[in-house]
Parts: structure tokens; C-alpha cells; sequence
């Protein structure tokens, strides 16, 4: 009876003793676990591999196959005329253009994920606007002077000038901040953590 007592003491204290190690075991598997989840996540939503760190130590190298990623597009639609006289005669262009504006996040800078037990941290550059694309150019106005006729510099200049318009009305209208809020989104929807999981933009500049 002696012998089972001390063998089942003997027993508690080994099992007491690892008890630290089993338990940071544990903790660091289930890290790695959600490592696993965040990167499938991020290449489902953007298609690369961010560079992840669990506890400060790196766990996945990133690679990026793609160089941005695009998470809203908005359709914009802007005006401009150009009027000029030159002795008494007028020329008259008026534009209006419609685009397709995108928002998204440059991928060429570093995209980091740091996952600790208590939160995670994802560090990638503010969303900014990646791309303008016409879809329709109306003449709204044509009209010639007597001599002061409508040349096709006029028309380029004034054709340049509309995507220029357009990409600053999606700024002024809040889309890179809100490709932002869009990401965040996606990655509540695909991923759940139980700890908070914070994106922070980097740069300054959120556009250009």
C-alpha cells in the first residue's frame, strides 16, 4: 500500500512539473492553427501569403504573386467644358465621362500578420486608388468659333483632364477609407479569433 501511495505521488509531481511545458505547448499549437487560418484567408481574399509571426517568431515568409489588391470599385461620373475667345470668337468643349474607379491596397509594401495570445496585428499600407478606367465619354457641347477653331489638342487636353476629375471625386467621396473598412470586413467574415484582430495602416498618405 505504501509503494501505490508513493508511486501515485511520484506520478502527480512529474505530471505537475510538465504541466508549464504542456500548457505553452498547447498555447503555441492553437497559434499556429490560427497562422494556418489567416494565411488560407488571405490567399483566398488576395491571393499571397503574408509574412506571419506568432509570438515574435517568424512563422511564414511572405510571398506575393500578385501586387495588388483590389476590394471595391465605384462608378463615378464627371463634367468638365473648356471655353476659350480669342477676338471675339469662342470655342466650346463640354465632356462628360463616366469611369470605373478601383480602391485597394498596394501589395508591393510589406503586409505583415502578428499573432499573439492576446491579439492579432495586421501591418499593410493604407488602401489607396489603384485604378481608373473610362467606360463612356459624351460631347456634350462642340461648338467652333468663327476662327477660333476647336483643335485636337483641345480635345486631348480636355479627354486627360476627366479621369483626373474622377479619380479625385472617389477620394473626395471617402472610397480608399472605405476599402479599408471593406477589408476589415472580410476578414471578420472569413476569420474567427478569439482575440481582437486590428489592422494598422502604415503610410500616411492614403492616396495619391
Amino acid at each position: 500500500m505504501t509503494l501505490i501511495i508513493a508511486a501515485v505521488i511520484v506520478l502527480i509531481f512529474l505530471r505537475l512539473e510538465s504541466w508549464p511545458a504542456r500548457t505553452a505547448h498547447q498555447g503555441t499549437a492553437e497559434l499556429e492553427k490560427l497562422g494556418k487560418d489567416l494565411r488560407s484567408a488571405f490567399v483566398d481574399i488576395a491571393h499571397l501569403q503574408p509574412r506571419i509571426t506568432i509570438n515574435n517568431r517568424v512563422y511564414v515568409e511572405q510571398t506575393t504573386p500578385v501586387s495588388e489588391l483590389v476590394v471595391l470599385s465605384l462608378r463615378i461620373e464627371v463634367e468638365h467644358e473648356f471655353l476659350h475667345t480669342w477676338v471675339g470668337s469662342t470655342k466650346r468643349v463640354k465632356l462628360h465621362g463616366t469611369f470605373t474607379v478601383k480602391a485597394g491596397f498596394d501589395l508591393r509594401q510589406d503586409l505583415k500578420v502578428d499573432i499573439r495570445p492576446n491579439q492579432i496585428v495586421i501591418q499593410l499600407p493604407h488602401a489607396q486608388i489603384l485604378d481608373v478606367a473610362q467606360d463612356q465619354i459624351d460631347v456634350l457641347a462642340f461648338d467652333n468659333g468663327f476662327w477660333n477653331r476647336i483643335s485636337g489638342e483641345d480635345v486631348q487636353s480636355e479627354l486627360s483632364i476627366l479621369p483626373q476629375l474622377a479619380r479625385e471625386k472617389a477620394v473626395e467621396s471617402g472610397l480608399p477609407a472605405e476599402g479599408e473598412r471593406a477589408l476589415q470586413q472580410q476578414l471578420d467574415e472569413r476569420i474567427h479569433t478569439p482575440q481582437p484582430l486590428h489592422l494598422i495602416f502604415k503610410n500616411e498618405k492614403k492616396s495619391e
